[in-house]
């Protein structure tokens, strides 16, 4: 697995995770789904996301998103 996919799994557990609390716990979980969602547009833009440095740190490959 590399980096990049490592990054969108973790993207897609945190979105899903967070509407599932949003729905079941509080309306105020869908704070995370909007902080994910932009922490992926500011990564697109940037090319640096947070989660992409803990996977390369964890020994995954580097893919071609997160250099």
């Amino acid at each position: 697995m590399t980096v990049d996919r490592a990054v969108f799994l973790f993207l897609g557990c945190v979105i899903l995770t967070s509407v599932a609390l949003a729905h079941f716990v509080n309306p105020w979980w869908i704070a995370l789904t909007i902080f994910a969602g932009l922490n992926a547009i500011q990564a697109a833009f940037t090319g640096f996301c947070p989660a992409a440095l803990v996977f390369k740190k964890l020994g995954l490959k580097v893919g071609v998103a997160f250099r």
